[in-house]
């Protein structure tokens, strides 16, 4: 099991620099950020700057999406960051959920997501590329030819499909085991069904940790349900209430839901929290005792789970991410 952390965006520089620092000595691995930029600042100035405070630390968007930046544009800026860190660049790539309906937009479709990834690994990998849209082949000759690893995030079976089939990992917001189990393996069938060699493909479960207090842990994190739901809400309207296309435990819970903000995405001062229950924050989080911890992360690895990361935003990270050094990490080494 791989440990990461999620950066909103939303910290100081000064802060967000030591964070990483500590992390990276604490043992993770990964540190990634939201790509949200109505929402928050732009992460790749930042990812930037801890490249250059750190050794082995990886770095990646968690996620971005094809509507947001010219695509060579991105494909510039991830080759630079490869170049920068000497090749410590991950691109997770979703459909744009906050990033585009933030303004009004609708998120990128499925196939523009696969396309995406396709020619921004092809760029970076310095290969010359065309795609629509570019009238001539696009060919970065400085690209240090680096092979970014892609993750794709996904929850509907679509997506889940296209997650095994194209990509170098899967991202799932929850860290419910025998959800992240379902999914994991719709995605590693799909891969196997494509041809695909999956001995290597990674999972990751990301969500907020807290330790402490189980009442404690569920007042700092019951804002994350919430987001989850949004993806839930998408299901339903997609397939209906009744499919049976992901798990059902997925989706019961947002039968009281009323809607979501967007402008307060990840934060528990978002209005529409009342439909989220202490039980349903437990399941999909990871809280408790350091011990609690230990258990339900191993639980998640047995389930396929690869990589846990953080949604790193509870008022005490440094103590988290100290706790996490050394009483969890450990236990998977």
């Amino acid at each position: 099991m791989q440990f990461g952390i999620t950066f909103k965006g939303d910290g100081s520089a000064d802060r967000t620099r030591y964070l990483v620092r500590q992390a990276e000595a604490a043992g993770f691995e990964y540190t990634w950020f939201f790509d949200s930029h109505i929402l928050w600042r732009d992460p790749y100035v930042a990812m930037a700057m801890c490249m250059e405070h750190t050794r082995t630390m990886r770095f990646g968007p968690c996620v971005t999406n094809p509507g947001v930046r010219e695509w060579s544009v991105a494909a510039s800026l991830f080759g630079s960051l490869a170049f920068q860190s000497g090749g410590r660049l991950d691109i997770g790539v979703g459909r744009g959920d906050s990033s585009l309906r933030v303004m009004g937009k609708p998120p990128a479709d499925l196939d523009e997501v696969v396309a995406f990834s396709t020619k921004i690994k092809e760029m970076v990998k310095g290969n010359e590329t065309t795609y629509d849209g570019c009238a001539e082949p696009v060919h970065l000759e400085w690209c240090p030819g680096y092979e970014v690893p892609i993750w794709i995030a996904a929850y509907g079976p679509k997506a889940i499909k296209v997650a095994g089939e194209a990509a170098d990992g899967l991202i799932l917001q929850i860290a419910e085991p025998a959800i992240c189990r379902w999914l994991t393996d719709q995605a590693l069938l799909a891969g196997e069904n494509a041809g695909r060699d999956m001995s290597a493909y990674q999972v990751m479960a990301a969500a907020p940790a807290y330790i402490g207090p189980m009442e404690v842990c569920v007042e700092r994190t019951k804002w994350f349900p919430a987001m989850v739901g949004n993806h839930a809400a998408d299901i339903v309207e997609r397939y209906g209430k009744d499919t049976d296309a992901v798990p059902r435990s997925l989706i019961e819970y947002i039968e009281n839901r009323r809607g979501y903000d967007y402008r307060k995405h990840g934060r528990s001062d978002n209005p529409f929290l009342d439909f989220i229950t202490p039980d349903v924050v437990q399941s999909f989080a990871v809280l408790g005792s350091a011990e609690d911890h230990v258990e339900k992360l191993t639980r998640l690895q047995e389930s396929g789970v690869t990589q846990f990361n953080i949604y790193l935003d509870n008022g005490e990270e440094e103590r988290l991410i100290a706790d996490y050094g050394s009483h969890v990490i450990p236990s998977f080494r």
